[in-house]
């Protein structure tokens, strides 16, 4: 038997219930556990935590992430400031120097502001006060909605539907169905962030995109970013950047679960009334802890 692959799903908060904690990415974390290989053996061993930090403020497995046994991170940030020390940053770095792939994704405004301090994929999440839009005509609200949500805020359609994505030709290794179809159904938020390739990249590129339902602006959803060398001659590990987390939490898969209480915005019954929808983006979740592997 081969060995299995460490994952981990790691917040940029510490525990709090009424938030959007590890716990509520339980789906994904069983999802990822329950592929297995040819034989039907589990493929990947799957570890979920929040932020805990140590006397100097480092978050205890992230500060030193590169001396781990993991071969994936899948970095969700839910803060608003203070998500990842230096440290913390130092330690992702060297993960992805010695070959660790990464998932990266926030939300709306400065949800996950903490990205900024990261360099390499960290680049490729804008947000309103710190890495804008380098297009000045995309500092306005899109979702007009939540007035207590600004920019960069794109309407992809309710929590709990789905929304319709325009993968990027060439069709990305990320975006193809086991049939050998493009995936095309994504969970929608009603006001998503924003990513983008950082200036000077030229190993990233844009995959997917989407419309929005209000302003009919298009925007992008993934980024993705492959093997490369740093100055020093490291191959780095691949990436990947999007505009939500709401794309992988429980909520959007299934509302009826429940949500933070500061989430106001009335769900749709999308997925409900059509399950087998939810199968485009759990091929995609499958292609991705894969192909950050490989």
């Amino acid at each position: 038997m081969e060995k299995r692959t460490n994952i981990l799903l790691q917040t940029t908060i510490p525990f709090v219930e009424d938030d959007w904690h590890i716990g509520r990415f339980s789906m994904l974390h069983d999802h990822l556990a329950s592929i297995t290989d040819a034989d039907g053996e589990p493929q990947y061993d799957v570890v979920a935590r929040n932020r805990e930090v140590n006397v100097e403020g480092d978050d205890v497995v992230l500060s030193r992430l590169d001396e781990s046994d993991f071969v994936q991170l899948w970095l969700f940030a839910v803060d608003t400031g203070g998500g990842l020390s230096v440290r913390d940053c130092e330690g992702i770095t060297r993960f992805r120097q010695r070959g660790g792939g990464v998932l990266s994704t926030r939300d709306h405004q400065d949800l996950g502001i903490s990205l900024c301090s990261l360099g390499g994929i960290g680049a490729a999440h804008y947000f309103h006060s710190r890495n804008p839009e380098p297009d000045e005509a995309r500092r306005v609200r899109d979702d007009q909605d939540d007035l207590d949500i600004d920019y960069p805020n794109y309407h992809s359609g309710n929590n709990g539907d789905f929304q319709r994505i325009s993968a990027i030709e060439p069709l990305h290794d990320l975006l193809l169905r086991s049939s050998g179809k493009p995936i095309e159904r994504f969970p929608a938020h009603p006001h998503e962030g924003s990513v983008g390739v950082p200036a000077g990249d030229d190993i990233a590129r844009v995959i997917a995109t989407r419309k929005s339902l209000v302003t009919g602006r298009e925007f992008n959803l993934i980024v993705a970013f492959e093997k490369s060398r740093d100055r020093h001659g490291n191959l780095l590990g691949r990436g990947i950047a999007e505009s939500s987390f709401h794309h992988l939490v429980d909520y959007n898969w299934n509302p009826d679960v429940g949500c933070p209480s500061f989430l106001t915005d009335k769900p749709g019954d999308g997925y409900k009334k059509n399950p087998s929808d939810l199968n485009d983006v759990t091929e995609y979740v499958t292609n991705a802890a894969r192909w950050l592997s490989s």
